[in-house]
């Protein structure tokens, strides 16, 4: 195991989870714009950047239970359309027939300064590993699109890489981030960190496992700001995490 650097004054980093969409990667934007650009709206990079923040939060806020599998794409949509300008009476169509349009694609926009960013982390010698809620791909992209690898592999070296559509386990429950853990060889307290994009699945799910949860959260949509530790950008996880 690495050394362990100070989080806090008294508590110290084990190991460093990463949520992979919102952090590390991004709808492709390639598929998303041209159904957009057909309802009249023309958003850039950051726009679309903005907009899955948005649709997160959103998700955040709701009350009852977490949204489900067959219905969650969609919903997401709907906000997502809606923060790149779509006109409030289009929102719901647009959303309709994108989620019936797409309906196989890789979330591989690598965000801005990812590499550079994953870089300076891996320089900590910490344990460091992916746990995402996708469809049995993660692997396999973030290893092709140069992110990072499991083994020798382009972009940096983690110690696992786990799918929920792989292990059978999603966020927020928290066996997803025990078997990480277990691979990782690390014990499962608050000395490891989670970094992920949603209240709902990363830092409940974190929570839950008895791991201390980080929020990236660039836009400041969090609708808890008071209650766990924010980032807005992978940059500045060294800077929170390692004060000795």
């Amino acid at each position: 195991m690495g050394a362990a650097c100070t989080y806090s004054a008294d508590v110290t980093v084990s190991a460093i989870l990463l949520d992979a969409g919102g952090v590390l990667v991004f709808p492709q934007s390639d598929v998303m714009l041209p159904p957009l650009l057909s309802a009249g709206v023309t958003p850039d990079m950051d726009t679309l950047r903005r907009a899955h923040y948005r649709a997160m939060s959103v998700q955040d806020r709701l009350d009852g239970p977490e949204p489900q599998p067959d219905t969650w794409w969609r919903d997401y949509l709907v906000e997502y359309v809606t923060a790149c300008g779509v006109a409030d009476g289009s929102c719901e169509r647009l959303a309709k027939e994108m989620s019936l349009a797409i309906v196989s694609f890789g979330w591989t926009d690598v965000g801005p300064q990812v590499a550079e960013d994953l870089r300076a982390i891996a320089t900590l010698g910490l344990p460091l590993g992916v746990v995402s809620n996708s469809d049995g791909t993660v692997q396999a992209e973030l290893h092709r699109l140069g992110v990072c690898s499991v083994d020798d592999g382009a972009g940096v070296r983690v110690g696992v890489v786990l799918d929920s559509a792989v292990v059978g386990i999603a966020k927020p429950d928290p066996g997803i981030f025990r078997i990480a853990l277990e691979r990782l060889g690390v014990p499962a307290d608050e000395t490891v960190l989670h970094v992920g994009d949603s209240l709902r699945y990363d830092v409940a799910g974190a929570r839950a496992a008895g791991i201390r949860p980080v929020h990236l959260d660039p836009y400041g949509f969090c609708p808890a700001p008071a209650d766990h530790s924010h980032i807005t950008s992978l940059a500045d996880l060294p800077e929170l995490i390692c004060t000795a």
